[in-house]
């Protein structure tokens, strides 16, 4: 079929964005690390055409960055950088808020069979984030959270919010996972409120949600002005 090539270039330049991005957070690319679109086709075995595509979305995401001359590589976010990255996932997640407040998206009723259980299923997602935090398993954690966060964001309705804080949250983990993976053992040390707010979110508590994702921020930046300093 005509289209057969397009689709799989597509589909391995997703497979190889996710593993790039996978490694970012892993800590295995380190900030600064550069790389060249041959380095990476040789080390995947495939063509450069999708590596390519893969390394500029990345860097779209501002998960690489691209430099014309010598190739991509990880970017060393500063404490700064940090510190907006959360200012502006927390002015998404007010305006998320207001409109649940409002009874927007999935919140405009809240008996609805579909609302319990799509906030039941982020639960479950929540409850699994918790359990790595608690076992300082970052790389779980992320997972997790990521896919918590998403799967929240949508019950207010808004795709393009939804997708922005993805985005949000996506880079202030690669930020902050420049620190965390310094230390030997994270246990403890992680924010584990996850269940918290979706029990705010099902009692459609907009004031119990936002005191909860503040407490969330404060921890978050407090941990890693910490480890900055250190």
């Amino acid at each position: 079929m005509p289209g057969n090539g397009a689709v799989t270039r597509s589909t391995l330049r997703q497979q190889i964005a996710d593993a790039l991005r996978d490694e970012v957070l892993a800590g295995r690319l380190q900030p600064g690390r550069e790389f060249t679109v041959k380095e990476i086709a040789e080390q995947y075995g495939v063509s450069a055409t999708p590596v390519r595509e893969a390394l500029v979305d990345l860097s779209a995401q501002g998960i690489l960055e691209a430099d014309q001359h010598r190739g991509f590589r990880v970017p060393e976010y500063s404490l700064t950088d940090y510190r907006g990255m959360v200012e502006a996932r927390s002015l998404v997640t007010d305006g998320m808020f207001q409109a649940l407040a409002e009874g927007h998206g999935a919140f405009q009723d809240p008996a609805d069979p579909r609302t319990a259980a799509a906030l039941t299923t982020v639960r479950r997602r929540g409850e699994e984030a918790q359990r790595a935090a608690g076992a300082g398993e970052l790389t779980i954690l992320i997972g997790y959270d990521l896919r918590f966060w998403r799967e929240l964001s949508a019950l207010f309705g808004n795709p393009y919010l939804a997708d922005f804080l993805h985005r949000l949250r996506l880079l202030s983990w690669v930020c902050a996972v420049q620190h965390l993976r310094r230390l030997p053992d994270l246990r403890g040390l992680l924010w584990s409120g996850h269940t918290e707010l979706v029990d705010a979110l099902a009692r459609r508590d907009a004031t119990a949600a936002r005191a909860v994702v503040t407490a969330y921020d404060t921890h978050s930046l407090a941990l890693i002005e910490r480890l900055a300093a250190r």
